[in-house]
């Protein structure tokens, strides 16, 4: 059996664990399966939107598919999260990943 698959069968017993929708958006978004990997980014925010890595992360799926303002909007959201959070290393992460966007 895959990671992947063992992170979904996980999944399936605790679908609100934040980790888990993280870890399983991570397998999709390597995979080249954005749409799924952006569901369970979203899931893990709505978990926790004190999840700052799934906002860095889902903003990088999408700039990688070349959704680019969708990939702005998660990003900026993520900035306003973690400098609410006073997390200033992961805001200068997210913002240094917008400032490379185009356009």
């Amino acid at each position: 059996m895959s990671r992947h698959q063992k992170l979904l069968d996980m999944l399936s017993c605790s679908p609100d664990d934040v980790f888990l929708n993280f870890a399983v958006a991570m397998e999709f978004s390597k995979g080249g399966e954005t749409d799924q990997a952006v569901a369970h980014f979203d899931r893990a925010l709505g978990c926790d939107d004190k999840y700052l890595a799934a906002y860095y992360h889902k903003g990088s799926a999408l700039l990688q598919v070349g959704r680019v303002e969708q990939a702005r909007s998660t990003l900026l959201g993520g900035i306003s999260k973690a400098r609410q959070l006073g997390d200033q290393h992961a805001a200068e992460e997210m913002e240094t990943l917008l400032a490379g966007m185009p356009g």
